[in-house]
């Protein structure tokens, strides 16, 4: 254990099994925290470098759903200097023990902590800082960690207040007092306590947590944290709040990634190339970006190796994707090898990484409320075919001329 605060040992644990299910078709064939993000970065970027730049080193990463493409990306914890003999980043992926000989995939970010109460204990931390991987914040962790030890609180919870109340059903909603001491808690509520909610952002007492999640796991009492552990926490008095400020958003849907990029193209969003505190990610060199004579760009990003001889407006084009000539891309995520043929339009989409949309082929809609559509990994759209909004290809699949895409399911 090398990481300490204010005399502490810390442990880190970023919760990165999910399967993202309202990601999907993006993450049908990668885990959530590999998802791109501004076409360089994955989303799991965000939380390791904070990790970083707030000076902890020890650093778990529990996984489950299709880990390898994570793993590919994280690289042993290379390109965050995280590559440690002792210490540094440890993948944890599911294993079986003799209390779970079917398995020991959890079922909620809760029970993915308790089937690891025991190596917690072995690690010897005081403080465990628990968070998830699909947000996009800037933070520095320690002085949460140091508020933590001075209120010597059996959890602290970050939290933001977000401008839409009705939102606020989303999270896990959060009341405290002018102390900063939590009063009530509600998880994914049917009405909204008010516009906090928590930013999946937790300082623990290690030993609380560990009896803690040893007392709900005997009572069969696991699920997701907002359910069972978190309000036995604040029912003990001494849950404290952590008021974030700045930018956050949780990206867990597909209109809020959407929404992600175009916080960044309007202005907002973090400063990502800050030379105090860069984002880091694990990137491959790209050759320098085309831009064709007849191309118009427009309050867009585009990223090396990309190719536009077309029309792109309000859009980000990923790492080595192609806009042909007469294509027009609007309010428009293309991630990285995807291409856009001539002629062809779409707008308010997701294509996802060397999707296809052929000649003169029309993918969502022109209204500023159209609803989104995804083309999935490796997805083609016929030339002249038409990707109605709300609709999808799947990863791998194609739409002909003349047929119709799936329905996108779930909260998008």
């Amino acid at each position: 254990m090398n990481t300490r605060i204010a005399g502490k040992t810390v442990l880190t644990i970023i919760l990165a099994g999910g399967k993202g299910s309202r990601l999907a078709p993006m993450t049908d064939q990668v885990a959530k925290p590999a998802v791109p993000f501004m076409g360089t970065y994955r989303l799991i970027d965000f939380s390791l470098s904070n990790i970083v730049h707030s000076g902890l080193q020890d650093v778990w990463i529990i996984e489950q759903y299709l880990p390898h493409s994570l793993n590919e990306h994280l690289a042993g914890g290379r390109p965050w200097d995280l590559d440690r003999t002792r210490g540094g980043l440890k993948v944890m992926p599911p294993f079986s023990g003799p209390a779970d000989e079917d398995g020991g995939f959890s079922e909620g970010n809760a029970h993915a902590l308790a089937l690891h109460t025991d190596l917690i204990r072995e690690s010897g931390a005081d403080i465990v800082l628990v968070l998830s991987a699909d947000h996009i914040y800037k933070l520095d962790y320690a002085p949460v960690i140091q508020q933590h030890l001075d209120k010597e609180a059996s959890v602290t919870v970050v939290t933001t207040d977000i401008s839409d109340k009705s939102e606020a059903t989303r999270f896990s909603n959060v009341c405290s007092g002018k102390d900063g001491k939590i009063t009530e808690f509600a998880y994914k509520p049917d009405e909204p306590l008010g516009r906090t909610v928590a930013c999946e952002v937790f300082v623990y007492d290690a030993v609380l947590l560990t009896e803690t999640l040893d007392d709900l796991q005997a009572e069969g009492n696991m699920g997701d944290y907002g359910e069972h552990l978190l309000p036995r926490l604040v029912e003990r008095g001494d849950a404290y709040t952590y008021p974030l400020e700045g930018y956050w958003l949780d990206v867990g849907t597909l209109s809020a990634y959407h929404q992600a990029h175009r916080d960044f193209l309007e202005g907002g969003g973090l400063e990502l190339d800050c030379e105090e505190w860069p984002f880091i990610t694990s990137s491959i060199t790209r050759p320098p970006t085309r831009i064709r004579p007849e191309a118009t760009i427009n309050d867009s990003f585009v990223c090396g190796g990309a190719d536009i001889a077309g029309t792109v407006i309000r859009s980000l084009i990923g790492p080595g994707a192609v806009v042909e000539k007469g294509a027009e891309v609007r309010d428009t995520i293309v991630q990285a090898g995807g291409v856009i043929r001539a002629g062809a339009k779409v707008s308010r989409a997701i294509v996802d990484r060397e999707g296809v949309v052929g000649d003169g082929a029309t993918v969502g809609g022109l209204a500023p409320n159209a609803r989104l559509c995804v083309v999935g990994a490796q997805a083609r759209v016929d030339g002249g075919a038409e990707l109605r909004p709300g609709q999808q290809v799947a990863p791998g699949a194609r739409l002909r001329q003349g047929q119709t895409g799936q329905d996108l399911e779930g909260e998008h």
